[in-house]
Parts: C-alpha cells; sequence; structure tokens
C-alpha cells in the first residue's frame, strides 16, 4: 500500500511551548479533608520527581547506552522498548527525563490510526509540547514497532514530548522522522489502543 507523507506524524505549525500537567483530586465537601490530601498527594509527587530528577541527572550527565529499555504503561497493559541511545542520543535523554519525571503520567493516545498510534501530548489533541533539534537516523528504517518522534512541517525541528509507535512498516518515514526506538514485547497492546486510552506512566529501566 502506498502511503503519502501527508498521512506522517506531524503536529501543527502553531503547536505552543508544553507544560507539565498536574494531576488534580476529586473534589470534596470538606475543604480540610481536601486541603489536606492535596498536600498529601503534592508530597508525594515532589518526592517521586527528586527521585526521577537524580536517575535523569545521572543519565543527561553520562554516555548513552547502546540500548535503554523502557516500559510504556498503559490502560491497556504494557509496552516494552528498547531505546536507540547510540543513534539519537539528545532525544532519548530527552525522553527518559521527561519518563523519569512523570511527565506522561496520564497522558493520552490522542491520534490512532491503522497503521500507528500517537501519545505524549500534554494537551491531549495534537497541539501541545515544545520544540528540539532534530536527530537524524537514516540508518533506522521504520519497522513494525518503531518508536518516532513527531515534527511539524520543519523536518530539522521535533516535537520534545509527542511520540509514535508503528504498527505497520512504513519505509515512507525512513530519513524523514527520528527513529529512537523499538517495541520488543506488548505490540498485541499497540494495536489494541484506542484514541484516549491513557499512558499511565513510563519506567526507564536502565
Amino acid at each position: 500500500m502506498n502511503h503519502k507523507a501527508a498521512t506522517a506524524p506531524t503536529i501543527p505549525p502553531d503547536g505552543s511551548t508544553f507544560q507539565i500537567i498536574t494531576p488534580t483530586g476529586p473534589s470534596h465537601l470538606n475543604q480540610q479533608v481536601q486541603g489536606a490530601q492535596a498536600q498529601q498527594q503534592q508530597q508525594q509527587q515532589q518526592q517521586q520527581q527528586t527521585a526521577g530528577y537524580q536517575h535523569a541527572a545521572s543519565v543527561i550527565q553520562g554516555p548513552m547506552n547502546a540500548s535503554v529499555s523502557a516500559t510504556i504503561k498503559t490502560s491497556k497493559g504494557n509496552i516494552d522498548v528498547i531505546l536507540f541511545g547510540d543513534l539519537a542520543p539528545n532525544t532519548v535523554k530527552n525522553f527518559v527525563v521527561k519518563a523519569d519525571t512523570g511527565y506522561y503520567n496520564n497522558l493520552t493516545f490522542h491520534r490512532v490510526e491503522d497503521w500507528v498510534i500517537q501519545g505524549g501530548d500534554p494537551k491531549g489533541d495534537g497541539t501541545g509540547g515544545g520544540q528540539m533539534g532534530a536527530e537524524q537516523t537514516p540508518t533506522k528504517p521504520f519497522v513494525t514497532g518503531s518508536v518516532g518522534v513527531a515534527r511539524g512541517a520543519n523536518p530539522q525541528i521535533n516535537n520534545d514530548s509527542q511520540f509514535f509507535i508503528t504498527k505497520s512498516d512504513s519505509s515512507w518515514l525512513n530519513g524523514q522522522y527520528t527513529n529512537f526506538g523499538l517495541v520488543t514485547s506488548g505490540m498485541s497492546i499497540v494495536n489494541s489502543i484506542e484514541k484516549g486510552d491513557k499512558i499511565e506512566g513510563i519506567t526507564i529501566n536502565q
């Protein structure tokens, strides 16, 4: 089947800078109880972020391994991936930092098509996320289970949070998009994802 570049994972050119979204707790009639729970939740989030930042900092300061493993925990099940730290070190480091600090927690897959799923947008509609320089990975073809980075019209600039996973061979993306990982387990989960399904979190197993 021939595919056109127009179907590739893109973001609108006016996508604004990302903001970390903090989950809000449930509503309670008793404001005192609500405040205490909110404070406890905030403390837990700060502890998780501190641990995440410590691990992320160690990753950033050192050279990237050729393969960093990660688990994308979704509302449908887990997707295990290998990240190509040797081919796209800046992209992988950025992904590791966001994963470790909880950036992806409770975000959704906002785009689902017969050949791809795409998520990681803090706005949930394809317009969120910041910008970062693209890394060229022409030696890695987009096959079933490839993990890539969404971008706008400029091939030199990637979105810094939105990623996609191909459900079939997608050779028309080769050399055009940053290919920074591959699914090693969980393609059945990838194929079961529906629009709006959640990313519960991403664990880096380095």
